[in-house]
């Protein structure tokens, strides 16, 4: 499964903000992973709504993570960003009636994949993403 840009630019968000332990603006983060600051204030309004993170407006504003990084699950964070009834066209509640609906293994084959997939996903939490957090900071030069 390919997860979207959306999806994949929350996560780079969380990681920065889990790794640096402080509050980060969209602006350093877009630059350090070299992506669009508009697409990147999009996903933080999300993730914000969401709530993942926190934002504060003004000249010391910034992202910050609403909740301990051990405590996000990175399966929920998934979930809450991909079209997950969209993996293949006949596993959604909206799904076109299939000419060989009932007789094809499809279905329950893709469905099996996709939940453990995301069962995997749920044995990782955002803490487990940057277990080396100065590392990760010096490789995206947001250290302080």
């Amino acid at each position: 499964m390919q997860l979207s840009l959306h999806s994949d630019y929350a996560l780079r968000i969380l990681m920065a903000l889990a790794a640096s332990g402080r509050r980060l603006s969209v602006d350093d983060v877009a630059r350090q992973f070299d992506i669009s600051r508009n697409h990147l204030a999009k996903v933080a309004q999300e993730l914000q709504a969401q709530g993942f993170i926190t934002t504060t407006r003004g000249r010391n504003g910034g992202m910050e993570l609403a909740h301990d990084p051990q405590d996000i699950v990175l399966g929920d964070v998934v979930r809450r960003f991909e079209r997950l009834d969209s993996f293949v066209s006949c596993l959604g509640n909206d799904a076109p009636v299939c000419a060989v609906n009932g007789v094809c293994g499809l279905k329950p084959a893709l469905s099996g994949a996709l939940e453990a997939f995301l069962a995997h996903l749920d044995n990782y939490r955002l803490a487990d993403l940057t277990p080396n957090r100065k590392a990760f900071m010096a490789r995206l030069e947001l250290a302080e």
